[in-house]
């Protein structure tokens, strides 16, 4: 067991993965109990969506991708969050919209630029191998931002996640905490997107806290088993996909899709008991 933990941190590329990884997937766990709860849970795979718009657009201008894509996809969270608040188009027919308009206009660019090449389909599915030292830098800043700023708002996120109505009434501003909630949520999709792949990033904000909440009730505990079972799922599904030479994000979601069989089936046993 030893050898083989030291072949795998031998690896730089896993290292970077790793330190990359672990990061975002606790911010994602953190966002996803959030989102769930209020029933916006499909915003993550919205804005993968258009973080695969944004990507084309700097391959096609041969800039860097995360300096593109992280404007991009934070304007696009705000937007998001005015549509719904404004009753324009509400929740889910407005991710619809943006995701599906953001996906088509991305394969256009591609077509008339670069081409299907490897590049394009690392960012749609994901590569451990694509992470620079750049990129790494990048994510573990943004990360650490996602985490402060977290911690720091947690009982006002606590508030509009629970009860909006109430917290409107003690004087909170539920659209600043929503809009926070949407903003932070945009920057762990765009910093995940280049080792999970736009077509699986979502997982990492959904997965979670659902599987954290068939077994515990309050915010504060499903948070933190949330925050956990992230992490080591994401840890997990590195190593399958080394050892058995698998996409690391498709290893990470079954990881994460065998927790969530496991916590419904221990639900279903402490309930006959």
């Amino acid at each position: 067991m030893f050898e083989f933990f030291a072949e795998l941190f031998s690896y730089a590329f896993i290292v970077r993965a790793l330190i990359v990884g672990i990061l975002v997937a606790l911010c994602a766990a953190l966002l996803g109990v959030s989102l769930v709860l209020k029933r916006y849970s499909m915003i993550g795979d919205g804005l993968s969506h258009v973080g695969f718009g944004a990507l084309s657009l700097s391959l096609a201008l041969n800039v860097a991708p995360l300096e593109v894509s992280l404007p991009i996809v934070a304007v696009t969270a705000f937007l998001l969050m005015r549509l719904n608040e404004n009753s324009m188009i509400k929740g889910d027919a407005a991710i619809a919209v943006i995701s599906s308009s953001a996906i088509a206009i991305g394969i256009i660019v591609v077509s008339l630029t670069t081409g299907m090449n490897i590049d394009v389909y690392n960012y749609m599915f994901g590569s451990i191998l694509a992470m620079s030292e750049g990129d790494v830098m990048m994510s573990v800043a943004v990360s650490i931002v996602v985490l402060v700023l977290y911690v720091i708002f947690y009982n006002k996120i606590f508030a509009v996640t629970f009860d909006e109505s109430f917290a409107k009434a003690t004087g909170t501003h539920a659209s600043r905490y929503n809009m926070l909630i949407a903003m932070l949520t945009a920057l762990i999709i765009v910093v995940g997107m280049r080792m999970m792949g736009a077509l699986l990033i979502s997982s990492l904000i959904i997965f979670p806290a659902l599987t954290s909440m068939r077994v515990f009730k309050s915010f504060k505990s499903v948070v933190i088993c949330a925050a956990v079972l992230s992490v080591i799922c994401f840890i997990s599904g590195i190593v399958i996909s080394f050892v058995w030479s698998v996409p690391a994000g498709a290893g990470i979601v079954v990881v994460n899709l065998l927790a969530f069989g496991l916590f419904f089936a221990a639900k279903k046993i402490i309930k006959l008991r």
